[in-house]
C-alpha cells in the first residue's frame, strides 16, 4: 500500500515545534523529517500526522485529549510512540508543547550508541 507524502503545511508547523535546542539532531526517515536526542528520536512526521515518543502518562493524555492514535508504520506498531493526527491546523503552541513532552521523555532515556560503535 502506498503511502502519503506529508503535507507542506504539517512539515512547516512540525519544523516549527522543535525545541531551540543544539541537542536536537534533525534527519529524514523514508524521506519525512525526524528528530532526535542522544540517538534516540522523539518526533517526526509520517503521513499526515505528527509521531511523538512519550511515556506511558503522556500517551495516554494525547490519546484522551487530542484524540491521538497508537504509530503504526510497515504494519508495526511502535510501542512508546502516538501519531498525532491533524497537527498542521492545531494551534502551534499546543502542538510546540507536545513535541517539548516528547523531547524532555526522549532526552531522559539512555543514549543510544552510533552504529558502527
Amino acid at each position: 500500500m502506498a503511502w502519503a507524502k506529508p503535507a507542506p503545511a504539517l512539515v512547516e508547523r512540525y519544523d516549527a515545534s522543535l525545541p531551540p535546542d543544539q541537542a536536537v539532531e534533525r534527519r529524514k526517515m523514508f524521506g519525512c523529517p525526524c528528530a532526535f536526542v542522544n540517538g534516540n528520536m522523539f518526533a517526526g512526521v509520517h503521513e499526515q500526522n505528527v509521531i511523538l515518543r512519550l511515556d506511558e502518562t503522556g500517551r495516554a493524555r494525547a490519546r484522551e485529549r487530542f484524540g491521538a492514535g497508537p504509530f503504526t508504520a510497515m504494519g508495526r506498531t511502535m510501542r512508546e510512540y502516538v501519531a498525532l493526527p491533524g497537527a498542521a491546523q492545531r494551534p502551534a503552541a499546543e502542538v510546540a508543547q507536545l513535541v517539548a513532552e516528547a523531547f524532555a521523555y526522549a532526552r531522559s532515556l539512555p543514549a543510544k550508541k552510533p552504529k558502527g560503535s
